[in-house]
């Protein structure tokens, strides 16, 4: 277990103060900070990650706690005190009722029940506002069981809790759908009946009366883009040693079935340049490229394969080109831009962000669910839509 603390963050230590669990590279952080927390301590077990968490925001913050190891060794007397907000990305395995579940004494298979026992350690400090983000399929699996211990697990630490659907499709051109749950120790009275971040298939956990939930009102989150994946390419020439050469392109190509071919074959003979995502999969045991119609990216995921990355395929004005996506794009399409990648490996970094959750993600959730719950303005978002709806 390694600590490093020291330089001065963005916000001073008079915003709301926020713990990060998962931390991995600092993309949560980021939004946080957008929206006016200042995080003041922060925790993940991959060295890699935290060698980018680092890289990114300095090894000297004066305010500012990175903790590098594993959380089962922490303790709740470890962590900071007037916290306001902990947040938690916690990886989607921790959480699974499968076999006996070990649980608090466990290691990589009992992340999300450490985070748990942090908090309680923590007693009267704890938090009024804690977070979990998950992969959607939390909501799902198990027959709903799993979603529905981790609720239980916050409402036994006095949370009343709010599920959310958001794609980070809403803000950037990269389809991105993940799992929010918001546990707040003082819920708000008013309750949204429908919300596009509350979908059917969430619903069996708001039903579930065994279950404290509340259903906050919210603001419309932006509408999810149908385009903008080219305008967040990276610009290359023709002869950039990254484009595949003829034989690798040949063989991409022929992978393709007749309907993806036609696509290409279009998007080809077009007098313009467009760009569109492809992943390798395989179909009937051969591997093939399917290559997405929109221009949108599909899911960043954490490159421990070739059939795991995106390839970016640029057609038009007659021509082909293929290659993996960048480290840049990879950045961009998380609402990262100008994030440090100075000195970082290519697949150090794919991983990175590819594991991390989108920043205006949590910058929105930050402006207008996690400060108006601190500031007891979220019943007045209420009254204020009943006034836009009259």
């Amino acid at each position: 277990m390694t600590g490093a603390s020291s330089g001065a963050t963005r916000i001073g230590s008079t915003a709301p103060q926020a713990l990060e669990f998962f931390a991995g590279i600092g993309l949560a952080r980021l939004g946080l900070e957008e929206a006016g927390f200042h995080v003041a301590w922060s925790n993940d077990i991959d060295h890699a990650k935290c060698q980018m968490y680092r890289n990114q925001f300095g090894n000297n913050e004066q305010e500012h706690t990175l903790i590098e190891g594993d959380m089962g060794e922490l303790h709740g007397s470890d962590l900071p005190h007037n916290i306001s907000i902990a947040w938690g990305s916690s990886p989607c395995t921790d959480i699974s009722l499968a076999g006996t579940r070990t649980g608090l004494n466990g290691k990589q298979s009992s992340a999300f029940w450490q985070y748990i026992r942090l908090l309680e350690e923590m007693g009267n400090n704890r938090p009024p506002v804690a977070v979990l983000e998950n992969v959607a399929g939390l909501a799902t699996s198990h027959s709903g069981e799993d979603i529905a211990a981790a609720v239980s697990a916050f409402n036994q630490l006095g949370y009343s809790v709010d599920a959310l659907s958001i794609d980070a499709r809403r803000f950037v051109p990269q389809s991105r759908p993940r799992l929010f749950l918001v546990g707040l120790t003082n819920p708000p009275e008013g309750s949204q009946a429908n919300s596009p971040l509350r979908p059917d298939w969430l619903q069996q956990v708001f039903a579930d009366t065994s279950l404290r939930m509340h259903r906050a009102v919210l603001p419309e989150p932006p509408e999810p883009l149908m385009a903008g994946f080219g305008m967040y390419a990276e610009e290359m020439s023709d002869d950039d040693s990254r484009w595949w050469p003829k034989g690798k392109l040949t063989a991409f190509l022929d992978s393709l079935s007749a309907v993806q071919s036609e696509r290409v074959m279009k998007l080809k003979d077009n007098p313009f340049i467009s760009y569109r995502t492809a992943y390798r999969r395989t179909r009937n045991g051969k591997p093939t490229w399917e290559v997405r119609a929109d221009d949108i990216s599909g899911c960043l995921r954490t490159a421990r394969g070739g059939s795991s990355r995106q390839a970016v395929v640029r057609l038009g004005k007659g021509s082909t080109a293929v290659r993996w996506m960048t480290p840049k794009e990879y950045a961009a399409l998380m609402g990262a831009s100008h994030y440090n990648l100075n000195g970082l490996r290519t697949n150090q970094a794919l991983f990175g962000f590819g594991d991390a959750v989108a920043v205006p993600v949590v910058e929105w959730l930050g402006e207008h669910y996690f400060m108006p719950a601190l500031r007891g303005t979220l019943d007045k978002a209420k009254q204020q839509h009943e006034l836009r709806s009259a």
